[in-house]
C-alpha cells in the first residue's frame, strides 16, 4: 500500500475536511479527493462520510487511522530528525491555556530549553487544541477537557482549586464568610461579576459545585484572560472565581480576599494530550515526562 495515500488519509482524518487537509499537505482538493478514492478502491471499503461541515470517518476509517497514524508519525520523525544523535535542534510545538502555559508549563520546561530544546507555543480552548493536535500543528497540548476517540491520548497532569475572591472592600460589605455561609448565593446577587466569557464558565461551575445553584447575574467586566480578571477584582471591579495558583500571591498580600472556604473546593483537572503514538518521539516524550514531574508540586 502506498505510504503517500496513507499520509493523505491520516491528514484528512485529523483535519476533518478535504479542504483543510489539502492546505496542510500543499495539494489541491481534487488531488486529495482522488487519493482517498484510490485508497478506498484498494481496500474495498468507504473510509469517510461527507457532512455539511466536512467528513467523518467510517468504522473502517477509524480503525485504519488508529493502526497507521502512530507509525506514520514515527516515520516523519525519523526523516526530519535523522538517524544519529547529532541531529539538529529539536522543536516542541506546545499548546495550552495562556495563563497556565505561561505561569506553569513554560517555566517548568526551561531546563530542557537550556539543554537544546526549542519551543513554539500556541494558546486556545480545549476544542481548538484538539483540532490543532489532530492536524499536526501541535506536538503536545495542555487542556482542561479529556479528548474523545482513540487518536488522541490524555494523561491527567494536575488539579487546580478554584477560589471565590473579591477586594477587601467588597468582602467587608458582605460581612464576612459567616454571612455568606448562612445566606448562600443570594448574598452575592448584588455584587458585580468579573469573568473571562459572557457565559460565566468559572462562576457557573463554582455556583453549581458550592451552592447547587446557577448565578442569576450577568458579567459586569468580561476579559478573556485570567490575569486581567485578577487585576480587575483586586481594583474592586467585582467578585471573580480564579485558580488558586494564579491568585495565591494576591491573597497572601491582602490584595484580594477569599470570600468562602468550602470543605470541598471546586477542582478542575488539566490533561497532557498527544496524538496516539506521539510519545514514541523522544523530545515529545521527554517534555511530557518533565511536565508530569513538575506537576507533583503544583
Amino acid at each position: 500500500m502506498d505510504l503517500a495515500l496513507l499520509r493523505t488519509f491520516v491528514t484528512v482524518h485529523r483535519a476533518g475536511s478535504f479542504t483543510r487537509a489539502a492546505a496542510l499537505l500543499g495539494l489541491s482538493q481534487p488531488a486529495v479527493t482522488g487519493q482517498i478514492r484510490t485508497l478506498e478502491r484498494q481496500l474495498g471499503r468507504p473510509l469517510f462520510l461527507r457532512t455539511a461541515r466536512g467528513v467523518i470517518p467510517t468504522t473502517v476509517g477509524e480503525e485504519l487511522a488508529h493502526k497507521t497514524a502512530p507509525h506514520l508519525d514515527a516515520l516523519v520523525e525519523i526523516t526530519e530528525a535523522g538517524l544519529d544523535d547529532d541531529s539538529p535542534l529539536r522543536t516542541l510545538h506546545l499548546a495550552g491555556p495562556p495563563e497556565f502555559t505561561a505561569l506553569r508549563a513554560l517555566p517548568a520546561l526551561t531546563t530542557l530549553v537550556t539543554q537544546g530544546l526549542a519551543l513554539r507555543c500556541a494558546f486556545g480552548s480545549s476544542e481548538e487544541l484538539f483540532k490543532g493536535l489532530g492536524a499536526g500543528h501541535h506536538d503536545l497540548a495542555i487542556t482542561t477537557a479529556r479528548p474523545r476517540g482513540r487518536l488522541l491520548a490524555a494523561t491527567p497532569l494536575c488539579d487546580e482549586e478554584h477560589v471565590l475572591i473579591a477586594s477587601p472592600r467588597w468582602a467587608a460589605r458582605l460581612g464576612g464568610s459567616a454571612v455568606l455561609q448562612v445566606k448562600g448565593a443570594s448574598a452575592l446577587e448584588a455584587l458585580p461579576v468579573v469573568e473571562v466569557h459572557e457565559s460565566l464558565p468559572l462562576v457557573s461551575r463554582y455556583w453549581s459545585a458550592v451552592f447547587d445553584a446557577r448565578p442569576v447575574t450577568s458579567g459586569t467586566v468580561i476579559a478573556p484572560d485570567l490575569r486581567a480578571v485578577l487585576a480587575c477584582v483586586a481594583e474592586g471591579a467585582g467578585l471573580g472565581v480564579l485558580p488558586r495558583y494564579l491568585c495565591m500571591d494576591a491573597l497572601d498580600a491582602g490584595e484580594v480576599v477569599a470570600l468562602l472556604n468550602p470543605p470541598v473546593p471546586p477542582l478542575r483537572t488539566y490533561f497532557l494530550v498527544v496524538r496516539t503514538g506521539g510519545l514514541a518521539v523522544p523530545h515529545v516524550a521527554r517534555a511530557h515526562e518533565w511536565l508530569l514531574r513538575a506537576a507533583v508540586d503544583w
